[in-house]
């Protein structure tokens, strides 16, 4: 089992790019020549860091997202000068990543469904929520 974490982890990487976004993916087993001046990334995914409201207070999670949307190319090229740095992804990254890659052609289809809107009562029960907590960092500023 080491040794498939370990393939894993090699085999899949966060690129930092220089717009501040963080992709996971792997690289395409065909690549361009080396002088070229692009990259080329096999389904790429985007991490997203987002704030969750829990009874506990705010918690951070991440979700990957397709970085490519509105297209069936699994194989993405980018330029080399627009990267700052490539790194091995952790265990749980590469999990995560082989997970929802797994998925990746039909991830626009889910996007496609229909968003149900919040009704009244919810949303001005977030909004109470969201004030009381931008009051509070008032407070401790």
């Amino acid at each position: 089992m080491q040794q498939d974490n370990q393939t894993l982890e090699t085999t899949i990487r966060v690129i930092k790019l220089i717009n501040g976004d963080d992709v996971v993916c792997r690289f395409a087993k065909e690549q361009l020549p080396e002088k070229s001046p692009l990259l080329r990334l096999e389904k790429p995914l985007q991490i997203k860091y987002i704030s969750q409201l829990t009874p506990k207070g705010l918690r951070d999670y991440i979700a990957l997202i397709k970085w490519a949307a509105y297209t069936h190319d699994t194989i993405v090229s980018i330029p080399k000068d627009k990267i700052l740095t490539i790194t091995n992804a952790t265990d749980e990254m590469a999990k995560s990543y082989m997970q929802v890659s797994s998925k990746y052609e039909i991830i626009d289809e889910q996007k496609s469904d229909k968003i149900e809107k919040l009704t009244k009562e919810d949303n001005d029960k977030y909004n109470e929520i969201w004030d009381s907590f931008r009051d509070s960092k008032k407070i401790l500023h």
